[in-house]
């Protein structure tokens, strides 16, 4: 039943998109809203459903060109899993720091961290990306994000 690589991706994505959509639809609804914040969120689940079910399904003819193909170098999968914490502390100190410093902080080192060598540059970039995107957010958009410590 899972021979070939599409069968096994397809039966996880399957998995991840049923636990995603039960996720979705425990967000609250609003009413008096036409578009409710869950609707992207339920509309992206069900795409990935669909889209599962349909690489479970496709013939994979599993060859060792394609299997060549699939070997990630070592120095590759260090990068991988250095950008995947970068995420996740930018993730977890989000709130706390809030949106511009953690940004900022964010896009400076993982630019660091993947071989970006001008520091001017990258300064400049990771201080005015996220002024740029939280002044529209707040000012245009409406929609707050975390301040943290800056009294923006």
């Amino acid at each position: 039943m899972l021979q070939g690589v599409n069968r096994k991706i397809g039966l996880i994505l399957f998995l991840l998109s049923a636990g995603y959509l039960f996720m979705s639809y425990q967000l609250p609804t609003y009413p008096y809203i036409p578009v409710d914040a869950d609707a992207i969120p339920k509309t992206l689940g069900w795409i990935l459903v669909v889209l599962s079910i349909a690489l479970f399904f496709t013939k994979d003819s599993d060859t060792e060109e394609q299997k060549a193909k699939r070997h990630i170098p070592k120095k590759d999968v260090k990068a991988i899993v250095g950008v995947f914490v970068l995420a996740l502390i930018f993730i977890s100190l989000l709130e706390i720091v809030g949106f511009v410093i953690m940004t900022a902080l964010f896009i400076f080192t993982c630019s660091k961290f993947l071989g970006y060598k001008s520091n001017l540059v990258n300064a400049i970039v990771s201080i005015c990306f996220p002024l740029f995107l939280y002044s529209i957010f707040v000012f245009l958009l409406n929609i707050n994000l975390p301040q943290g410590v800056l009294p923006l």
